[in-house]
């Protein structure tokens, strides 16, 4: 199977969003926008809207993603409003992170990855998070039925406890399960994490 086939499966689904003007906050999105203050990286941005309403918060906003429809769209945006947004295409399967920030998101990011690369991707997240800054992160979770946009062999379901067994020694703002219907009676089960590195 293609490994590009994720992207264009949602750059596809970006491009419908954009021509519908679909930039509502997902609840996952509602979560974790309370948290981005200041310096922030959203990596797996997505079409960018929680990293909009971030910077049309005061936030200083890097948006990364490798899809480039959302990256274009943020661009637009960050250039009509005039705000500190930054979006970048990258590969986030090689990607490194190069600074420090006051908050780091990975919203329905790391389960796209093998195991190896998601959990490296996640310490690399730990790690570059400042002190009494937040990391925000939200995967899917074993119990999970729907299998459908993943590559087959090429993703990760984390242990019901396992984000917070790596948040160990920090904070914990938010730890929230939800679960969602998916097409063919299968269902999504999500974990979302909010935490505060002490």
């Amino acid at each position: 199977m293609d490994a590009n086939l994720p992207i264009s499966f949602f750059d596809k689904q970006f491009q419908k969003q954009v021509s519908e003007q679909s930039f509502a906050l997902n609840p996952f999105e509602q979560i974790a926008l309370p948290y981005l203050l200041a310096s922030v990286l959203d990596l797996g941005c997505g079409l960018g809207n929680l990293a909009v309403e971030a910077a049309r918060r005061g936030a200083s906003v890097v948006a990364v993603d490798a899809s480039p429809t959302p990256i274009a769209h943020i661009q637009r945006v960050a250039e009509q409003e005039n705000l500190a947004l930054q979006g970048v295409q990258a590969d986030l399967s090689n990607y490194r992170i190069d600074d420090q920030y006051d908050t780091i998101v990975a919203i329905s990011l790391l389960m796209f990855f093998e195991r190896e690369r998601a959990l490296a991707l996640l310490d690399e997240i730990l790690q570059h998070v400042k002190p009494g800054g937040c990391a925000v992160i939200n995967v899917l979770i074993e119990g999970t039925t729907f299998l459908g946009m993943f590559q087959p062999g090429h993703y990760t379901l984390f242990g019901r406890e396992e984000l917070a067994q790596r948040f160990a020694g920090w904070q914990v703002l938010e730890h929230v399960y939800q679960t969602f219907p998916a097409p063919e009676n299968t269902e999504k089960v999500f974990v979302t994490m909010v935490a505060r590195k002490v």
